[in-house]
Parts: C-alpha cells; sequence; structure tokens
C-alpha cells in the first residue's frame, strides 16, 4: 500500500485501502498511538491514520474542504480539545517547531489529553472556559489558526471573541459547528445559512462543508482574519 501527499496540504497524506482513502499524518510520535489508529510505514516514517467519524477537522478533509491553513511551525488555539483526538492530528500537523494551545472546560478529559501531552511536547492544555477569553489571554500568544469544536448555543459568538483576541492578521479560524446545540427545533441547513452570515460580519469565510455522513447535523467553516 502506498502512501502519497494528500492533495497540496502539507503533512497530510493518503493511502488507498480497498474501496476507501484513509487519510494520515507523519506521526510526531513513532510507535505511540494516541486513540488506537492504525499505524504505517513507509520509507522508515511513520504515519498514523485519521478516523473522520471521530474528528471533525479529519471528516471535513474527506468532504473534500479547499484548505484547512495549519502548517508546519503554526502556533494554533484548540478550543474544545477533549482527550485530544483531533489535536494529537494537529500536533503532527505543526511539527516540533510548533505549539497548540489545547484548551477545554472538564477536568476529566483535560486530564486524559494531559497524558497526551506528556508524549508530544508541543501541546499546552489549559482548563478553562472558551466564552471567556479574558480569562486566558496572558497564557496564550498570537496564533496562525484557531479551531473551534464545541457544541454550545452561542458557538458562532465564542469562535469569533476568540479570532478578534488571539488570531494573526491573514489567519485562518475553522470553526466545526453542531447544528443541534444551536436550536434543536430548527432545520440545520437555515441555521448553517445564519451562522455563515453572522461569521461574515466579522471575518471571511472561505470554504464550508456539511459533514454528514461522518458527523451528523454538523457542518464546518474555514474563515480568515481580514
Amino acid at each position: 500500500m502506498k502512501i502519497t501527499p494528500f492533495k497540496t496540504f502539507k503533512g497530510i497524506h493518503k493511502m488507498e485501502k480497498g474501496r476507501d482513502i484513509l487519510i494520515l499524518t507523519r506521526n510526531l510520535t513513532p510507535g505511540i498511538r494516541v486513540y488506537g489508529e492504525d499505524l504505517f510505514k513507509d520509507e522508515d516514517i511513520e504515519y498514523r491514520t485519521w478516523d473522520p467519524t471521530r474528528s471533525k477537522l479529519g471528516a471535513a478533509l474527506k468532504k473534500d474542504i479547499s484548505q484547512i491553513g495549519i502548517k508546519e511551525g503554526d502556533y494554533v488555539l484548540y478550543l474544545g480539545a477533549s482527550t485530544g483526538t483531533t489535536v494529537s492530528h494537529v500536533s503532527d500537523l505543526v511539527g516540533k517547531d510548533g505549539l497548540v494551545f489545547a484548551l477545554d472546560f472538564a477536568p476529566r478529559v483535560l486530564r486524559d489529553l494531559v497524558f497526551v501531552a506528556e508524549e508530544r511536547k508541543n501541546i499546552a492544555p489549559l482548563l478553562a472556559d472558551a466564552n471567556r477569553p479574558e480569562t486566558y489571554a496572558n497564557l496564550i500568544s498570537e496564533v496562525d489558526v484557531v479551531f473551534m469544536d464545541i457544541a454550545q448555543k452561542n458557538q458562532a459568538e465564542i469562535f469569533i471573541k476568540n479570532c478578534r483576541l488571539f488570531l494573526k492578521q491573514g489567519g485562518f479560524g475553522l470553526l466545526a459547528l453542531k447544528a443541534r446545540s444551536v436550536d434543536v427545533t430548527r432545520y440545520p441547513k437555515d441555521i448553517y445559512k445564519e451562522i455563515r452570515a453572522a461569521l461574515e460580519k466579522d471575518i471571511t469565510v472561505v470554504d464550508y462543508r456539511e459533514l454528514d455522513p461522518f458527523e451528523k447535523d454538523h457542518a464546518f467553516y474555514v474563515c480568515k482574519k481580514k
């Protein structure tokens, strides 16, 4: 099975397996799995499979998103880090010279994330409330990318607040939106349009994908700071 670059995304690779195309990242910590993913070697380089059913960013890649803005050496603010599934792949992408500020509000999941960070020195776990960015502003530098995966009613508002405060001019903002958390009584497509309009008052939306069937009632927005 041959591993080749995935489109023009530096650091992301693909491999055909039967009728499926697997997405992979180069493993920053060879021999170590984060969430039970498969490991493959090609010319002495180890790669990790990226499960699109457990990662909104992985799902967006499978849905042919045009860009994600994350590259080697970047500083990333990750809001809603959970136990570190997607964070670990972002860690692979930014490499040893990059850094992921991985923030979550739940102490239990952050404990699991700390174990991941012990192996991956480019992850800085933070216990904080993303809705109050002023409370951790002194702990975070300006970043190249803000990524958010938080299922709250005011998801777009939280995302914009953090982009305003931390995202560099021309930097990328990535928002994984859960429609049912915004309003369970409305059609998701109506919510997606409403959220896009709200985002575009502050930031440029450069791409968008609905994530079904990998993530039901989710959409993914790629934005760029004006």
